[in-house]
């Protein structure tokens, strides 16, 4: 059997799902799911921050909140430090407008940012603390349907009018490992 990974909105209701995907076996990978090991708010801690030499953070999310820039604030390296999950995001609605992220030094646009901050963050991430819950997955999605909860579900790196889904990031990484 090919391996098949689905991503699904964690507000699905179960029952809904298993309609659709009667063997699935389902796991929240949102910060407070089951596998929450896998959020990108979970603070694994020494991940190396993306044009940064010699930084690192405690999690994915700090990273990308990190080096938001905004018009009257620039990057915000204490979200590097922050082990606790909470008061991770810095929103336009708080900050003003985002003009992008920092990236060596140089302000870098959105779908720019996802490719060489988040996604290379993310994964490392996955590759040097997540091994195990990786390779579960690659196994029972070789046998069953895995159904992976997040609450974004765009999986298109491109798309810029919606947020990436994590989740979509876990499936492409244990397809291709």
């Amino acid at each position: 059997m090919e391996p098949k990974i689905v991503i699904k909105n964690k507000r699905c209701k179960r029952e809904n799902i298993l309609k659709e995907y009667p063997d699935a076996i389902i796991f929240d990978v949102t910060s407070k799911g089951a596998m929450k090991q896998l959020s990108p708010f979970y603070p694994h801690g020494h991940i190396p921050v993306p044009g940064m030499e010699g930084v690192f953070s405690a999690s994915v999310e700090g990273i990308w909140q990190g080096l938001k820039v905004f018009e009257g604030e620039g990057i915000d390296r204490s979200r590097f430090t922050n082990k606790t999950m909470l008061d991770l995001k810095r929103t336009c609605r708080t900050h003003g407008r985002c003009l992008g992220h920092m990236y060596n030094g140089d302000l870098i646009g959105y779908i720019e940012a996802r490719k060489k901050i988040y996604i290379p963050s993310y994964y490392y991430m996955l590759e040097h603390n997540c091994a195990k819950s990786i390779e579960t997955l690659k196994k029972l999605s070789a046998e069953r349907t895995v159904v992976l909860l997040d609450y974004d579900t765009n999986e298109d790196i491109e798309d810029e009018k919606k947020p990436m889904s994590h989740a979509g990031l876990i499936k492409k990484y244990v397809l291709s490992h």
